[in-house]
């Protein structure tokens, strides 16, 4: 089974389990789970992980993305 890369937007969809990183975690890279609730980077890769809003209402980039 391959590896799903968060960096790339073909790889995320509404509805997905994922792990991201938040903005304030960027630093020591503490990773939130949770469902991908809307894709919000538009371009199809981003070196960063592509950012997310989870059903939770919490707003990262993705890093994991759960199969």
């Amino acid at each position: 089974m391959t590896e799903l890369s968060g960096t790339e937007r073909r790889n995320i969809r509404q509805g997905l389990s994922v792990s991201i990183v938040l903005k304030q975690d960027q630093r020591t890279g503490k990773l939130t789970d949770g469902i991908v609730k809307d894709v919000l980077t538009k371009a199809p890769v981003h070196t960063h992980g592509i950012k997310v809003r989870l059903e939770s209402g919490l707003v990262g980039r993705v890093k994991v993305i759960h199969t």
